[in-house]
């Protein structure tokens, strides 16, 4: 019974099928789950002061 009811349900309701999407663009690739962009757009954000208590690194 319990096996009829996962069959029953879509195929991507799956946790494994969903995958990790910049919110501004899509792009499922060099994203950053605590600030939910990719790196490209995780850039920009930086650059321009929009991410607070985010500094570049200096040493």
């Amino acid at each position: 019974e319990a096996m009829m009811a996962l069959q029953k349900l879509p195929r991507d309701s799956g946790k494994t099928r969903q995958r990790n999407r910049c919110a501004l663009t899509g792009r499922p690739h060099g994203f950053y789950r605590k600030f939910g962009l990719s790196r490209n757009k995780l850039r920009e954000v930086i650059l321009k002061g929009q991410a607070p208590g985010v500094v570049k690194s200096s040493w």
